[in-house]
């Protein structure tokens, strides 16, 4: 079997070679853009262009913009050293060849290695912008996955398949949780985008946050903050076509992106460029459709793949949950999981808002005994929040209210236990969660 899938992957690579190459001129050059005559009839919009340099090296663009037998195209690299009238070559389609053996390593936004090392070339080609699979077809979402962290294996629980939001303001312990799921979190493969980051968060990323033990299931692709939007925007492209190749072979895949705001940002920069007028705050309306489009790709396969768990994380300047991408993510995802400064300053890690934070797996994701326990958490949460202004002044009086009672002798505990990391089984925080309620008589009737 694996010799006919290579036979039909070669098969596939020398159909797509071809013998006559259309070329046109460049007419236009302007900073990070051109313009090129005679390529009007071959081109389509996204197609990517290479550029011939009198240097004897390419330069490699993307189509933004078709005008009768002129488009216009944004380049990955400065336009150093291009010249007018330098010829311009269709390039290969927007594709990687990924591999099994990709696991363990760090590539960039076209497959290429980054880590110094050879990287193998699979046999068949993989689209970086390929549809979802078909929603009828698709299967429902899986069984409860574990996480290695009490507050993600019993409040907000995540199962194979779910779609998740981590939304988070600077310096609020966002990568760390990303490092401890993609190394503690069931999966076969976790694939993490890293999109915009700065390179030495990268190299710190892998090497501290991630380390080898969760390296050696993952695959990163990298593109940094220093690098053209279109790679920018690409590494999250990329990085899906990677996790869509291993569902594609049965495996249950963890998609990790840091972050969507980046890549939001990035298609900003190329929508723009190409003439969008930028009227949602900023952001293009294609912005919008862009996420979705990414994000809808994540989720459960067909009958016969796997699924792709897909956690997707937004910068929130200002804790505002309001602005356009978060507000974007929470209408398509299946949950969302939202990062508490004030709770990361008092030292609480995972500073988790658990009250603001929804995973809609559930009910379904927990039995009618747990899905009881859950209910009552959140009931004396909730009492506790309502007063605790009240309670930190010191104008309560022990007694008044035997449910504020309750939720003052559950608070401690309850706090301890959402910043506490594990490795033992779902059930196991499950009855550590109940003792905490009976301790304070809050547990609910059987």
């Amino acid at each position: 079997m694996k010799q006919v899938n290579e036979i039909d992957g070669l098969i596939e690579q020398v159909n797509a070679l071809n013998a006559v190459q259309p070329f046109g001129r460049i007419t236009w050059v302007d900073q990070g853009a051109v313009q090129v005559s005679g390529l009007g009839t071959d081109a389509c919009l996204g197609d990517r262009v290479k550029i011939r340099r009198r240097s004897g090296d390419d330069l490699i663009g993307e189509i933004v913009q078709l005008d009768g037998n002129k488009l216009t195209a944004l380049l990955e690299h400065a336009p150093d050293r291009v010249a007018i009238h330098d010829r311009v070559f269709l390039a290969a389609p927007g594709q990687i060849f990924p591999s099994p053996q990709w696991i363990g390593r760090v590539i960039d936004a076209s497959g290429q290695a980054l880590d110094g090392k050879p990287l193998p070339r699979g046999m068949r080609a993989q689209p970086l912008r390929a549809p979802p699979p078909p929603a009828a077809e698709r299967r429902p979402l899986g069984q409860r996955l574990e996480t290695a962290l009490t507050i993600t294996n019993t409040l907000l629980p995540i199962v194979k398949g779910q779609r998740i939001g981590l939304f988070a303001g600077s310096g609020i312990g966002k990568s760390t949780l990303l490092g401890t799921l993609a190394s503690k979190m069931e999966a076969d493969v976790v694939v993490i985008a890293m999109i915009g980051e700065r390179g030495r968060e990268v190299r710190h990323f892998i090497d501290d946050v991630l380390g080898p033990e969760g390296l050696a299931r993952a695959v990163v692709v990298a593109a940094t903050s220093d690098q053209s939007a279109l790679l920018r925007r690409r590494s999250a492209w990329t990085a899906m076509a990677v996790a869509e190749y291993f569902r594609d072979q049965g495996k249950s895949v963890l998609f990790l992106a840091d972050s969507i705001t980046r890549f939001a940002e990035a298609h900003r920069e190329v929508a723009v460029s190409s003439g969008e007028a930028p009227v949602l705050r900023g952001y293009p309306p294609s912005t919008a459709h862009l996420i979705m489009q990414l994000c809808e790709r994540a989720g459960p396969g067909h009958s016969d793949q796997g699924d792709i768990t897909g956690i997707f994380s937004v910068l929130v300047a200002g804790s505002d949950m309001d602005e356009p991408i978060a507000d974007i993510l929470r209408g398509v995802l299946d949950g969302h999981v939202i990062l508490d400064r004030e709770i990361a300053e008092r030292g609480r890690f995972p500073a988790i808002d658990v009250l603001r934070s929804v995973s809609r797996s559930l009910p379904t994701a927990a039995t009618e005994a747990e899905n009881k326990i859950l209910k009552q958490v959140r009931k004396m949460l909730g009492v506790y929040e309502r007063n605790s202004m009240m309670i930190r002044a010191g104008l309560y009086t022990s007694g008044s209210d035997p449910e504020i009672d309750q939720s003052i002798a559950l608070w401690p505990e309850l706090d301890n236990f959402f910043g506490s990391g594990e490795t033992g089984e779902i059930s196991q925080s499950f009855r550590k969660l109940e003792l905490i309620l009976r301790r304070a008589k809050a547990a609910p009737t059987p």
